[in-house]
């Protein structure tokens, strides 16, 4: 599992990531205060406050090609 910082700014920011995140077969969570939610849902991001960075949890250890293509996202 791996776990990184990552900033949504735009409405179509949030659908670039999903798209993105969507591609891939592992589970990936947004983890932001008490709140779990499931990356690749698009309602979901909407109704968590993305003003501020949020936590991605990355269920595998071999997601190097994730990580490449969501880097303009890290913060």
């Amino acid at each position: 599992m791996k776990e990184l910082s990552i900033k949504i700014d735009t409405i179509n920011d949030v659908k670039i990531f999903v798209n993105t995140v969507s591609r891939f077969e592992y589970d990936v969570d947004i983890i932001s205060g008490r709140y779990a939610i499931d990356a690749k849902s698009i309602m979901g991001l909407f109704s968590i406050d993305l003003s501020k960075a949020v936590t991605m949890r990355v269920h595998s250890d071999d997601c190097d090609d994730l990580l490449a293509e969501i880097k303009q996202f890290t913060v």
